[in-house]
């Protein structure tokens, strides 16, 4: 059976159903050691935010750990994160000696996008965090944007938006790992070419820009592209008619090369009696016009 085969059972039998007790789910409840869970391989998330944990923690130490982590056993007899590193992470820093966990037997092909669905639904990841392990998904596991779709509760339309913001530009991708940027913000700045798109983020951030007014700044951007490359473009048109000119009256090869308001001509020879036919034309031509 193909690997995308088994994924795709798993996924049958697990999405959906991360964040069940231990009654509803196909794990065993468990009160396990702090210090027997290490994260897992296959956690989605690249950073958290220490206040936001610092919080929990204060939370967990008032309440208890209230929904379980979800852990799957190593050959090694220790306990590997599918899902909740904040809770264990919190509980951790609360001083907790143990904490609920469903164990589940869990392969690879399934740990990633168990992982990546309980961290969306909770609204957990960052947007580049959660397009990252869309993408995880699509490459190795083989999964269609329709199947990643489904599994994470989003439209098509959706997960393609959100994998466009792995091709920005790197220093506007850490903007919005950072914040300084919404997602709004960012899909709006893709339609720019990379060479443009950080001075548009630290337009958006200087200014403060909304979405909105975002897109109006990449519409103005994209206006003034086309106006220099039409100019552009009739610049060298002009300037192809000029060598060709020039290239027929004086029977050599004639190249003009322009920057700004300067520029030169470059006449090109192969012998010294062919520069001397050149020289004698342009002679030609000046006696011609009376000088």
């Amino acid at each position: 059976m193909s690997r995308k085969a088994r994924l795709g059972k798993g996924l049958d039998a697990l999405l959906g159903s991360v964040e069940k007790t231990a009654a509803e789910s196909d794990g065993e409840l468990r009160h396990l050691p702090v210090e027997s869970i290490r994260p897992g391989r296959y956690q989605p998330r690249t950073r958290m935010d220490e206040a936001s944990l610092s919080d929990l923690a204060a939370s967990i130490k008032a309440q208890g750990v209230v929904q379980p982590i979800v852990v799957r056993e190593t050959v090694a007899g220790d306990y590997e994160l599918i899902a909740g590193e904040r809770r264990w992470r919190a509980a951790k820093m609360a001083g907790l000696g143990e904490l609920p966990a469903v164990v589940r037997r869990v392969p690879d092909e399934i740990a990633l996008a168990v992982g990546l669905i309980e961290n969306i639904q909770r609204e957990d990841l960052n947007p580049l965090e959660e397009a990252s392990g869309l993408r995880r998904l699509l490459d190795e596991f083989g999964l269609t944007h329709q199947q990643v779709a489904e599994s994470i509760g989003r439209s098509r339309a959706a997960v393609s938006n959100l994998l466009r913001l792995l091709n920005l530009d790197p220093p506007v991708r850490a903007h919005l790992e950072a914040g300084h940027i919404e997602a709004g913000h960012a899909r709006a700045i893709l339609a720019l070419p990379r060479e443009q798109q950080l001075a548009a983020a630290e337009t958006v951030m200087q200014q403060r820009l909304s979405v909105r007014q975002t897109e109006q700044l990449v519409r103005r951007y994209l206006s003034g592209t086309r106006k220099k490359k039409r100019n552009r473009a009739s610049q060298d048109a002009d300037l192809r008619q000029l060598e060709e000119e020039l290239s027929e009256h004086l029977a050599a090869r004639v190249s003009l090369e322009h920057s700004g308001r300067r520029g030169r001509v470059v006449i090109e020879y192969n012998s010294l009696d062919e520069l001397e036919g050149i020289l004698e034309r342009l002679r030609s031509s000046r006696a011609a016009s009376g000088q």
